[in-house]
């Protein structure tokens, strides 16, 4: 079966514990520099760490579903890893440090639908959603940058 990846990478001026902070906070900070494809997000178990456990509506390509996610992996400062929980899906934030501050990678990787959905999934989803995480991205660094 196919696998999809959908990944965008931006390197932030701002030192890295901090952006992993930010991205690792699912109560405080994460939602925050959510774009406007998520909605009603909330942290049903936890908020940081192993086992949180969050929910929202996303929006892309017309279509609007309930996502529940399992933070499944941490490296603290380095990786943070979510599952969704009602399919093949895994999410790692990735953080590099580097001269510039850190660089700071989305990348999602999932098995597409059956049928004419698993097409279109295959067609726009990695495209439509790595401009939702640029546009994540963008929102991290500005987020960062104000709070310095």
């Amino acid at each position: 079966m196919t696998t999809l990846v959908a990944s965008a990478e931006r390197t932030i001026p701002a030192p890295v514990d901090t952006l992993y902070d930010y991205v690792a906070d699912f109560r405080e900070h994460h939602p925050r520099i959510l774009p406007p494809a998520f909605s009603d997000f909330r942290v049903d178990e936890g908020g940081i760490g192993v086992g949180t456990v969050t929910s929202s509506k996303f929006r892309m390509g017309g279509q609007t579903e309930v996502v529940r996610t399992r933070v499944s992996r941490v490296e603290r400062g380095r990786l943070i890893e979510e599952v969704v929980l009602d399919r093949p899906m895994t999410t790692t934030f990735a953080f590099t440090p580097n001269a510039s501050g850190a660089t700071v990678r989305i990348e999602t990787t999932w098995q597409p639908g059956h049928g004419i959905r698993g097409v279109l999934e295959r067609l726009f989803a990695p495209t439509q959603l790595a401009r939702i995480y640029a546009d994540e991205l963008r929102r991290l660094e500005a987020y960062a940058v104000a709070r310095q």
